[in-house]
Order: C-alpha cells, then structure tokens, then sequence
C-alpha cells in the first residue's frame, strides 16, 4: 500500500526529508560523491528545499559539496603547496612564511566555499592599512593566495576564483603610492657617494655601493659576485647567480643561513660591461684584499666572494639597507648646517634601499640609452614591459626638463 509521509502541519514530505519529534527540524539526507550519507538542516521546510535545490545544482556541476562546506583556505593552500615540487626551496621557505605570517591565524581559516570577492578585497585593504603594508609585498601574498584559490576551482570545489582582479582594483585605491620606486636624482646620488668616499666611517661599503649603482645588479647577485665572475681583461662582469638569506628547518629548529640560487629566468643569467667607476673600485678592492686577505667564506661549494663584512662574511641584505639608512641620515643631518650656513637649500637624500639603487641605474642608463632590449638585456629583465614602465617614467620627466630648458632659452614667457 502507498502512503506519503507528512510533517506536523500536513504537509508532503518529499524523498529524503524528514521531520525530526525531538525539536521539529526538518531534515534532507543524502548521499555525498564518495557514497557517505550526509544531513542538512533547517528549522522550515522552504528553507530546506532551497537548500536541496542548491545541492542538487552543487552536484549536477561536479561540485564535492562536502569538501567545500569544510575545506579552510588553510586545507586548499597545504594541498596546493605540497603539489609544487618544481618550486626552489628557498622560494617554498618564503611561501610559508609570508602565508603564515599574514594569513593562516586569520582569513586561512575561512570556509573557502563562502569566500567572495569582496572578502578577498576587504583581507587585501586590511593588510594594506591596517599592517600598513606596501603593495609589493601584498603582491607576494597574492602570488601564493591566487593559485591556491584556482586549486579549489580545478578541484571542483568552488566554481569560480574569488581572486580574480582584485590585485588590479587595489591598484585603483587613490592616495596610495602602489610600490613604484623612486630613482635618486643624479645629484642625490652624487652626494651619496661623495659623502661616504669622504667618511671614515662609511668607507669601507665605497666599492660595493659603486658597483650597485654602476652595474643595476639585484643585491642577491651583488654579494653573490665572486672574484672568477670578473673578467679585468675584458672589462665584463658575469652574473650566474645569487645569494639568498632565508630561513629554513635544521634538525627542529629554524635557522638562518645563506644559499646559491639560479637565477629565476634565462634573462638573469647576462653579462655586464664595466663602467671605468666600477673597473677602478674593483681594482683598488682587489689590491685592498691581496695585501689583507681575501673572502674565505664558501656557501654551497662556492667562495671567492668579492664584498664581506667586518667579520670576514658575506653581506645579509638587511645589514646593507640598514647601513644605507645611518649614512644618509648622518649626511642629511651635517648638509642641513652646512645649508644653512652658506644660505642656501640642502640636497638632502630620501629613505631608500639596495633596489633603489638597481632602480637609479636603470633610470640612468633610460636617460642615455633608447634601444629598450639593450637595457632590457643589461638589467636582467624577464619582461620587456618592466623595462618599458622605467623608461616611460624617466622619459616623462626628462620631457618637462626639456620644456622647461626650451623656455628658458626662448624666453618668450
């Protein structure tokens, strides 16, 4: 005999629904794609249905329901980190650590399945504002969340990647300056090396801050170059690699140590004709280091290091930018009296760091040089475009000092 099970009021209970004695919820169950039975709840019929309706959808698109209404960003990122076995492992170290440090305690342990544009947006703004961080950074954050979000899209678990665009409209928040580096003007940078050749205390880092500002080379290949990559005879410095400081796991511990890295593109890999500055610096270091003592240290079966510290080891980066930091403000400091006393406006120099000297030099080589592919080739650059940008803004610049010239000489205004 067919009969039709009926809820308290009366109603038709379809296939699967039920309702509970205990509190009168209703109840859907069903079978998820691995053959588990599983629940939905609600506290009214329609509600319920809506829900069914949504999952019947979630399961005619493939879509593993279960995964998405547990799975946390932080599950997606470990799958997603674990599958990328082409990745350096100083750049997996970097990975971790930036996600860890930013997102695992707070947005990664969001339900990904309900995450929206507007969330990632909102995490985005937060970092930036609120962590007061720059955009750049934010960009290495985006790097590491973007994939692991488009994980979940080919895992069929959400439909659709909630990063989309967003990096493009964070760049659209007005009043922020979005990680554009600033070159030090030919003045700055002329008073920069001036006052540190003149400085006793300050010059010892003469030779290594030459060769950043006449060769545009990134800091981890400037303190990775050896004594064998320069070539005096030919006047040619070779840049084969880098030096990397990170942090990685020993024996249960974290520690800091250094590595050789390749570089990350076929474009790095290049070599670079000696400015007479840089070829007379480099010379006089290595005379300086016949008569006291050359670099011992070996890094990954490399040695022959051509910059080291007083202690006799390579150079950290962040031991760099900070003695950057003391010189300019103790060179700011003593133009700022000297300004003063023979009446007129200090050339005072701004915070800046080891890339904005690779910045300087390509500004430099743009103000000198139009062929884009030379200096695309002499920088390093992977992508032409990232040449293109340096070059636009040096050239707009250098458009207004040209008005301003033709004015001066026309004198018609």
């Amino acid at each position: 005999m067919a009969y039709s099970r009926k809820d308290r009021k009366g109603r038709v209970l379809r296939k699967g629904e039920t309702q509970r004695k205990c509190d009168g919820k209703y109840v859907y169950t069903y079978m998820d794609t691995l053959g588990r039975r599983r629940n939905i709840y609600s506290k009214d019929i329609k509600t319920l249905r809506e829900r069914e309706e949504q999952l019947v959808k979630d399961q005619l698109d493939g879509l593993d329901t279960y995964v998405a209404g547990s799975a946390t960003v932080n599950f997606v990122f470990d799958r997603y980190i674990s599958t990328k076995s082409e990745l350096r492992e100083t750049t997996r170290t970097n990975y971790k650590y930036m996600y860890d440090r930013f997102v695992k305690d707070g947005f990664g342990k969001k339900k990904i399945a309900v995450i929206k544009f507007s969330d990632v947006l909102q995490f985005y703004q937060y970092l930036l504002k609120d962590k007061k961080m720059q955009v750049n950074t934010l960009e290495t954050i985006h790097t590491v969340l973007h994939p692991t979000f488009q994980l979940a899209v080919r895992d069929n678990i959400i439909r659709t990647n909630p990063s989309d665009g967003v990096m493009a409209q964070v760049k659209k928040l007005p009043g922020r300056n979005h990680g554009v580096r600033h070159a030090l003007t030919l003045e700055q940078q002329r008073a920069f090396i001036r006052y540190i050749e003149n400085n006793e205390r300050f010059e010892s880092w003469v030779t290594l801050f030459k060769f950043l500002l006449g060769t545009g080379c990134r800091i981890g290949e400037a303190i990775g170059i050896r004594w064998d990559d320069i070539d005096f005879e030919k006047r040619i410095i070779s840049i084969n690699h880098s030096l990397v400081y990170y942090s990685r796991e020993y024996k249960g511990h974290g520690i800091c140590s250094f590595a050789v890295s390749l570089p990350k593109t076929e474009a790095g890999i290049r070599m670079i004709p000696m400015l007479d500055t840089v070829y007379e610096a480099l010379k006089r270091e290595y005379a300086f280091q016949e008569e006291n003592g050359f670099n011992e240290t070996e890094i990954d079966g490399m040695s022959g290091f051509v910059f080291s510290n007083r202690f006799g080891n390579v150079h950290n980066p962040q031991a760099i930018n900070r003695a950057i930091k003391r010189i300019y403000e103790a060179y700011n400091v003593e133009e700022v009296l000297k300004a003063a006393k023979e009446k007129r406006e200090p050339i005072l120099i701004p915070h800046f760091s080891c890339h904005h000297l690779r910045h300087t030099f390509c500004s430099r080589f743009c103000e000198n040089e139009t062929n884009l592919k030379v200096i695309q080739s002499i920088m390093g650059h992977a992508n032409i475009e990232t040449t293109m940008d340096i070059y636009a803004e040096v050239t707009e610049t250098k458009k207004h000092e040209s008005m301003q010239e033709l004015a001066k000489k026309l004198d018609v205004f």
